[in-house]
């Protein structure tokens, strides 16, 4: 549905800031993570061509996917990322309403997401990768994804596992995450002043305790230990229903406005 109304608006002339999945992987929309991508924000002249107007589609990631390739950016620029293994554990808002039946996630872990795990799986490609003569050229990063839907309110956990291309330290990963801030002079009001946040406890980050960090708009990191099969291993947690929708649409609008986009 909401891929042919996006359309017609974007044909009327008006810009639309989407949370919805029809649009992200088009060759001419960015897909956009402002902590990440803002470069990718460059193929809008050309998209505009498309609608007689001047409107265009702007798209937010699925809402593992943002937590994750927030958590992977710095890493992926310092020191190149080769390989990547997540497995997630989703809130049930993330299923939308009704939601997952009561009976069936009571108790219970569900080990399926229908369409999920390829989305995990493709769109950081996309985000990480770079805008090269009129077309974004994917990350050439393997990234293999597990999706699981969990009986927790709110609040998206994921437990990476990461092959880099340089040798780094534990000390130095931490420090990469804890300096990360390209959004720290923009004045965004959504923005948080800290995007990640790595909790050095070692039973954190958690749901309930973690999830609202930054006004819910921060990934909290924790758990970072060598990993005996890629090079090291983390949780990563993120808000699904504000850093991972609303509140990343509402981001991505607030930069396009500052830019002289809208």
């Amino acid at each position: 549905v909401a891929g042919t109304i996006e359309e017609e608006f974007a044909k009327a002339g008006y810009v639309v800031s989407s949370n919805a999945r029809n649009h992200r992987m088009d060759p001419d929309v960015p897909l956009l993570v402002p902590e990440v991508n803002l470069d990718h924000t460059e193929i809008i002249p050309q998209q505009k061509k498309r609608w007689p107007k001047g409107g265009y589609i702007v798209t937010n990631p699925n809402c593992s996917t943002i937590g994750l390739v927030m958590a992977l950016a710095p890493l992926h620029r310092r020191f190149g990322l080769k390989r990547v293994m997540v497995t997630t554990l989703q809130a049930l808002s993330g299923a939308g309403y009704p939601g997952v039946a009561s009976l069936d996630i009571l108790d219970n872990v569900i080990p399926f997401i229908s369409g999920e795990e390829a989305k995990v799986e493709t769109e950081p490609l996309k985000i990480l990768g770079r805008l090269e003569g009129g077309r974004f050229v994917p990350a050439e990063i393997a990234i293999s994804a597990s999706c699981t839907r969990v009986n927790v309110r709110d609040g998206h956990l994921e437990s990476v596992s990461v092959e880099l291309q340089r040798q780094a330290t534990e000390e130095e990963l931490i420090q990469t995450w804890q300096e990360y801030n390209p959004l720290a002079d923009l004045g965004l009001p959504s923005a948080p002043e800290h995007p990640l946040v790595y909790r050095p406890e070692p039973n954190r980050p958690q749901p309930l305790k973690d999830r609202d960090e930054g006004r819910g708009m921060t990934c909290t990191i924790g758990r970072l230990r060598p990993c005996q099969v890629l090079h090291y291993k983390f949780f990563l947690l993120s808000h699904n229903t504000i850093r991972g929708a609303a509140g990343a649409a509402i981001l991505n609008a607030e930069y396009l406005l500052k830019k002289g986009y809208l």
